[in-house]
């Protein structure tokens, strides 16, 4: 089972949306992890697998 970046983008953020809404506080967390994990799959393509 091979995982693209095109299908990992939408469940990430399923999970970061469900865990916004379970506990507000992690909002600011859920955001940097976000971007620093979509900067590094745009900066070097081939981690993504």
């Amino acid at each position: 089972m091979t995982i693209s970046a095109l299908t990992l983008t939408p469940l990430i953020s399923l999970i970061a949306g469900v865990l916004i809404l379970v506990m507000p506080r992690l909002l600011n967390y859920i955001v940097a992890l976000y971007l620093i994990i979509a900067g590094l799959l745009g900066l070097f393509p081939h981690l993504a697998g």
